[in-house]
C-alpha cells in the first residue's frame, strides 16, 4: 500500500470509526442532558408522606441520616438543601423532593441507560490511559482533517474551493463562542 493522503485518511478513519460514532452520540446526549440524560433515567418514582411536619431549621446531617434510614435508601448522599419549603436531597442514584409544609414528597430512583449511558463516560472519563488514548484520537482527527484537504483534485479541491468552506466552518463555532454565550 502506498502512503498517500487518501490511504492515510481512509485507514485512520476506518480504525477510529467506532470511536467517532460513540463520541458523536455521547456528545449529542450530553448536549441534551437537561431533557434526557442516559446516565440517569428514572426507573422508579415513589410518593412519600412524612409522619411529622418538618421545621426548616431542623434539617441537618442527623435529620438526613434518619430520613435515609427510615426510607431504606441504600445510596451515597451527595448533598441536600432547603429552598423555601422544599427539601431536596440528592444521592448518587436517587433524588428526593419533600414539601416541608405538607410532608408530601417523592423519591425518584435512577439507573444508567445500557450502552448509551456508558458511551457518555467517554466524554467525561479522566483516567490516565483514557486521556492518552483520547490525545492520540485528537491527533488522528487532525491527520484525517489535513489529509482530507489533499484528496480531491481540480475545481473541487481544498485550494480551489474547500478552504472557503473550512473557513466558514471555523468561524461558525467562534460566533457561538464569543458572540452568543
Amino acid at each position: 500500500m502506498k502512503l498517500t493522503a487518501r490511504n492515510t485518511h481512509r485507514d485512520i478513519a476506518y480504525f477510529y470509526l467506532g470511536l467517532i460514532i460513540a463520541f458523536s452520540f455521547s456528545g449529542i446526549f450530553l448536549n441534551h442532558r437537561q431533557d434526557w440524560h442516559p446516565r440517569r433515567y428514572t426507573y422508579n418514582s415513589q410518593e412519600i408522606q412524612l409522619k411529622t411536619q418538618i421545621v426548616k431549621d431542623s434539617v441537618n446531617d442527623r435529620f438526613i441520616a434518619a430520613f435515609t434510614d427510615e426510607f431504606k435508601i441504600k445510596d451515597n448522599l451527595r448533598r441536600f438543601s432547603v429552598d423555601g419549603n422544599n427539601l431536596r436531597i440528592s444521592y448518587a442514584n436517587n433524588d428526593v423532593q419533600v414539601d416541608l409544609a405538607t410532608g408530601k414528597g417523592k423519591i425518584e430512583s435512577y439507573k444508567i441507560t445500557p450502552v448509551l449511558g456508558q458511551m457518555t463516560i467517554l466524554h467525561v472519563d479522566t483516567s490516565k490511559w483514557w486521556i492518552y488514548y483520547s490525545d492520540v484520537f485528537g491527533v488522528a482527527m487532525l491527520v484525517i482533517a489535513f489529509t482530507g484537504m489533499f484528496i480531491q483534485k481540480g475545481e473541487n479541491s481544498f485550494w480551489a474551493r474547500g478552504w472557503k468552506l473550512a473557513l466558514i466552518g471555523l468561524i461558525f463555532p467562534l460566533i457561538f463562542l464569543f458572540l452568543l454565550s
